[in-house]
């Protein structure tokens, strides 16, 4: 959507993109939907695929593939209200409220070998816990923009926003690792050396017990105490009539959570050289005693300490080449606007994550058929396909204003092989 067929949902991504129009309404509910599921290394169809092959096979075969840089990812977003209008002929303000999920999981490679072939295969390897790493978050998002023309080639804007954080839970910057040595005392001993981890969470848990009553999380979705800020800026600048940059960076900010706060820590050192049973009638809960031991050698912890936590800012870069048959449109001011009915340009996009940067480059064309009648091809290389190819359409019937874009086309009929599927769509009424 970034850049196409100044949509007004385009100014969530770019807040310097440029509008023409005088001012827009979003349809609540329905102005702004977007979804999107991706993992790497792995697709539904290689442990669901009716191949003959068992799923223990299957599930093995994904464990062996699978390392530690690998994830699973899921965002949605839903506007719940949008709307903007223009102040002067330099400026327009634009505001909404939007529902956002967004979570990501690595894979604990040294973690799942562990538990799923055991540590005898593997004496003397040190097993890292470090690979423990995941994020959740759940929020509303209150948003005011404002994007001011500041002159025939540069546009300009900023958005503040309000996070509220229904849930959040996350676990990164863990530390440890498991090693298995021959023993003296026994065949084996096991060291747990450095051990630090930690888990977050904020809006699940109250008085020591997961909330199950849905109107707590209600009431926490809007101003609910869990509370953050944060900034969007974005230009557009035209170097010529054909040539257009344009840059942004998105969800610069963070929530400081306070509320149904529950903190869990783990640290310190621990060797098990085996258990000495006692015979013959010695009565000795012997998985009590190793649970105590373990729990005075390796202190653990559970708090309510607030914390922070930082949203995953977005950068965005694009560069456009327009060219073919030059029209002119109505705009704001009872003037035209000159356009192209052909545009050919590159994006750059990418998102900070715990464990490193998520990049994107895309190749787009864009066809204007009709002043209001816009289409959009890309060609997306990111880490979870080299062939993912998209497709948008924005058009406008009287105020009422319709879009969707969709990618990983080449996949629709067997979906289940994709590794990256994402959806968007909305209905405005903008008026002219």
């Amino acid at each position: 959507m970034y850049g196409f067929a100044e949509l007004p949902q385009t100014l969530l991504l770019n807040p310097g993109a440029e509008t023409n129009y005088k001012f827009h309404i979003g349809v609540p509910l329905l102005s702004g939907i977007s979804s999107e599921l991706g993992s790497t290394g792995f697709s539904m169809s290689d442990l669901f695929l009716n191949d003959g092959i068992s799923i223990t096979d299957k599930v093995n075969n994904v464990l062996n593939k699978l390392d530690s840089k690998d994830h699973l990812k899921f965002n949605m977003q839903l506007e719940l209200f949008s709307g903007g209008f223009r102040y002067d002929d330099k400026k327009y303000f634009s505001f909404g409220i939007y529902e956002e999920v967004d979570v990501i999981s690595y894979f604990p490679k040294d973690v799942s070998v562990f538990f799923t072939e055991g540590n005898s295969p593997y004496l003397d390897r040190q097993f890292s816990i470090s690979d423990l790493m995941y994020k959740a978050d759940v929020l509303t998002v209150l948003h005011f923009g404002v994007t001011k023309k500041v002159d025939k080639q540069l546009t300009v804007g900023g958005r503040f926003k309000i996070y509220t954080s229904t849930l959040n839970s996350e676990s990164f910057d863990n530390t440890g690792t498991l090693t298995t040595v021959n023993g003296t005392n026994n065949i084996y001993a096991h060291h747990l050396s450095n051990l630090n981890v930690n888990i977050r969470t904020s809006g699940l848990m109250e008085n020591d017990e997961m909330i199950q009553d849905p109107g707590t999380y209600l009431k926490n979705t809007l101003l609910g105490g869990n509370l953050g800020f944060g900034f969007d800026f974005g230009f557009t600048y035209h170097q010529s009539d054909q040539l257009e940059f344009t840059g942004s960076i998105i969800d610069l900010g963070f929530i400081k959570h306070t509320n149904n706060i529950t903190n869990y820590y783990a640290y310190g050192n621990y060797t098990l050289d085996g258990i000495e049973f006692l015979f013959p009638n010695e009565r000795v809960d012997y998985w009590h005693n190793l649970q105590e031991d373990f729990e005075e050698k390796v202190p653990n912890d559970e708090n309510q300490d607030s914390y922070i936590s930082w949203r995953p800012t977005k950068l965005n870069g694009s560069l456009k080449y327009s060219f073919g048959e030059k029209r002119s449109k109505y705009c704001y001011d009872n003037t035209f606007k000159n356009f192209y009915s052909n545009a050919l340009g590159i994006q750059l996009n990418a998102v900070f994550r715990p464990l490193r940067p998520q990049l994107a480059l895309t190749g787009f064309y864009q066809k204007s058929f009709l002043n209001k009648l816009h289409t959009k091809v890309t060609y997306t290389i990111d880490e979870y396909s080299f062939y993912n190819v998209g497709a948008g359409i924005s058009a406008q019937i009287g105020k009422v204003n319709f879009y969707g874009l969709v990618d990983n086309i080449a996949n629709f009929n067997d979906i289940a092989s994709a590794n990256n599927v994402s959806l968007q769509l909305g209905i405005n009424l903008i008026f002219n």
